[in-house]
């Protein structure tokens, strides 16, 4: 039971990090000006070798670095990572970046219905309250902008938010190191990307912001974010990327100029106050629990 506590603080500790990273990359697709198809070709192809290089350090430096691709499973989660990064750059420059954050967000939902249903984890009323009250901070966020997007970017965008919860789900089933899964994930739609550019030309006006993005972010990103379900539920995974919506207005609001509403910044408050009350409730259980234990059976 205490190395199952320790883990579970281990686990939110690795999914914050992967969910803080995830906040600058709108921003960052943004600052690179380019062609959808073309920012998809480069964010992807940058992030696949950076994975490759860094597994092939790990791999020299110990043989117990964790497979690329971990079975039929690992082939199913990198494939529903790849289709989620599809949707995802159709749905950015097809939709309002307001939109695509609330939309994306159900994908807490989405992970705890299906976490539900196929892993049997129903979830706890601490962790039902947490997400309710995010909602209700998205709500706030977005109240004035829902339906104002392009309907085929809202499709995409919600395309996207349920392959990112089927993928933490089939993790969190197979327990398997999927850190690198997700990563190399995006020789799928690097190959998608990569025909499409062959007919429509490539434009990238600032590249390096891209390169930085899938050299750095993407990797750091993804990799802490697909370890989480070894350590933590789907639900509460999920959850992370729920930073992407507090925060990724917010450096948009410092790169670009664009001054959050007023409405942005209560949902804001509200989002990481769930956040943060659900992360420390947990810690505290598992000292509970770790403290019966300890009364229980004295060394």
């Amino acid at each position: 039971m205490p190395a199952t506590n320790t883990n579970h603080a281990k686990g939110l500790l690795i999914t914050g990090i992967g969910g803080l990273a995830l906040t600058i990359d709108i921003p960052l697709l943004k600052l690179s000006g380019g062609e959808a198809w073309s920012v998809l070709l480069m964010r992807t192809g940058t992030t696949f070798l950076s994975a490759l290089v860094i597994w092939a350090i790990w791999r020299l430096i110990t043989p117990s670095a964790p497979k690329l691709v971990p079975g039929r499973k690992g082939l199913i989660v990198a494939g529903l990572y790849g289709l989620g990064s599809i949707f995802f750059i159709t749905a950015v420059y097809n939709t309002t970046t307001a939109n695509l954050v609330f939309i994306l967000a159900f994908n807490t939902m989405f992970a705890a219905l299906l976490s539900w249903i196929f892993l049997g984890e129903r979830p706890r009323g601490g962790t039902l309250l947490a997400m309710a009250a995010m909602i209700l901070g998205i709500l706030i966020i977005v109240w004035d902008s829902v339906g104002t997007g392009n309907l085929f970017g809202d499709l995409m965008a919600a395309c996207a938010a349920l392959s990112l919860a089927a993928a933490i789900t089939i993790s969190r089933a197979s327990n398997d190191d999927m850190g690198f899964t997700a990563l190399v994930g995006v020789i799928f739609p690097f190959a998608v990307a990569a025909f499409m550019v062959g007919g429509t030309g490539f434009r990238v006006d600032e590249p390096w912001w891209l390169l930085f993005n899938g050299a750095v972010i993407m990797p750091l990103s993804f990799f802490c974010l697909a370890q989480g379900p070894r350590y933590i539920s789907g639900p509460e995974v999920a959850m992370f990327y729920l930073l992407e919506t507090v925060l990724a207005p917010v450096w948009m609001w410092l790169i670009f100029h664009e001054t959050p509403s007023r409405a942005s910044l209560t949902g804001g408050i509200i989002l990481i106050t769930a956040l943060v009350a659900h992360s420390i409730w947990q810690l505290a259980e598992g000292r509970k629990r770790r403290a019966a234990l300890a009364v229980r059976y004295p060394a």
